[in-house]
């Protein structure tokens, strides 16, 4: 139970650094900041919602998917899961759009 406080708090911590980036997104559009500069804090933002993202996965998943399983079935799994989200969200998506030239 302490480990789920402990990344709840790790949760809320990130998600409120997120939560300035969009307010100083906002902020930027207003005083008309240039794209390069939008851009850079928009994939900030979005960077740090993709962790948020992979946390609550993984808390899911120990949680709710492996929690049942036997010690060395749930190591197994740990391990692919872990290998799958470091390579596997990395490769080119069939529908991704090409770069500009």
């Amino acid at each position: 139970m302490v480990r789920q406080q402990d990344d709840t708090a790790a949760l809320l911590s990130r998600l409120r650094r997120i939560e300035g980036q969009v307010r100083g997104i906002h902020r930027m559009l207003e005083e008309g900041r240039v794209c390069e500069d939008l851009l850079t804090q928009l994939l900030a933002a979005r960077s740090g919602l993709d962790q948020v993202s992979l946390l609550v996965l993984e808390r899911h998943v120990d949680n709710c998917v492996l929690a049942d399983l036997p010690d060395e079935t749930r190591k197994s799994l740990e391990q692919a899961l872990r290998h799958w989200l470091r390579f596997g969200s990395t490769a080119p998506q069939d529908d991704a759009p090409l770069p500009a030239e």
